[in-house]
């Protein structure tokens, strides 16, 4: 089964690589570039224009793998759906800025609103065909809450999260992708080698290998964006993973990046609705190391380096809490 993850991520970067090329040349073709804020950093006006929705090529790469190796247990399936759900709403949101050709897309009311109908589906395929319990569990201390009917509460918190934090992140080039492919990589790990749910750990690596694929076209300088398609679905199939392994706690220290940069954010809003005042030159965080004129190449490497760092620690404290 080993040999089949690694081919499944391994076909998943070569789709990206492979297809890339031909996707931006049509994006170019029907004009479906980036539209960016007027408030972000000067630097970034540069990038209008930047072809966008590379999610689409994303899921294409996760998806024909998955289709053709996995075995199509209800974890992973609903893993893929939740993500795909997601992306779905990206894709609107991405499709409602480049026809009204500006910077804002759906309404904020209307991305919950949807996200909570596939909280629903996710806690009802998870407690019904995966056969989880309505439970929050503690990994470090081995404490589980019942949440009873609260349960898919937690779910929608975790999904609104996960995707608003990897949708936060995605401000400078192939970071985002990085981070996600950082967290996949440790989901990998731990369904395959601490768990052996081998068909959730092939998932991980065609999202593993799909992030670096389009890593390819997507590093300083970005040929293409992934859009909110991208970040919306990376981070739904975030949410999902830690809703069937049971580490929604834990997917705050997995994927600390994504929290420091929502940390960032609120942060900043809080501080000046309160006492009009800014904590960060620029929220999220990166846009702040940016106007400290820091590379745009340095910010991602060392965002990546602690992306890994937390992935690390969330994977060793997971593994000790099932031994």
């Amino acid at each position: 089964m080993l040999g089949e993850i690694l081919i499944a991520g391994l076909a998943a970067m070569l789709i990206c690589i492979f297809l890339g090329p031909q996707f931006i040349a049509w994006m170019r073709a029907k004009e479906f570039g980036q539209h960016i804020r007027e408030e972000g950093p000067e630097g970034h006006k540069t990038k209008a224009g930047t072809p966008t929705m590379g999610g689409i090529l994303i899921f294409v790469a996760v998806t024909v793998p998955f289709l053709i190796l996995g075995d199509y247990d209800a974890a992973s399936l609903a893993v893929w759906g939740t993500a795909v759900a997601s992306a779905a709403i990206g894709f609107a949101d991405d499709l409602t800025k480049l026809t009204r050709r500006r910077s804002l897309g759906l309404k904020a009311r209307h991305k919950l609103a949807l996200q909570a109908l596939i909280s629903l589906a996710l806690w009802y395929v998870v407690t019904e065909h995966v056969g989880l319990s309505e439970t929050l569990r503690f990994r470090v201390v081995d404490i589980n809450v019942d949440l009873g009917l609260l349960y898919p509460v937690l779910i929608f918190g975790v999904l609104a999260g996960a995707t608003n934090g990897v949708n936060l992140t995605d401000g400078l080039d192939g970071l985002a992708a990085g981070c996600s492919a950082i967290v996949y990589l440790a989901f990998t790990a731990m369904t395959f080698i601490a768990t052996g749910q081998q068909d959730l750990a092939l998932l991980c690596a065609c999202f593993v290998g799909a992030c670096i694929g389009f890593l390819w076209f997507n590093s300083f300088p970005a040929s293409i964006f992934m859009g909110d398609t991208g970040s919306l679905g990376l981070g739904g199939g975030i949410a999902a993973l830690a809703v069937v392994t049971k580490t929604e706690l834990l997917l705050v220290i997995i994927g600390g990046i994504f929290v420091i940069e929502a940390l960032s954010v609120l942060i900043q809003v809080v501080a000046f609705q309160r006492f009009r005042r800014r904590v960060f030159l620029m929220a999220p965080i990166h846009h702040h190391f940016e106007l400290m004129a820091w590379s745009e190449t340095k910010i991602i490497l060392r965002f990546w380096i602690i992306a890994a760092v937390c992935a690390g620690i969330g994977f060793v404290l997971y593994q000790n809490s099932i031994q």
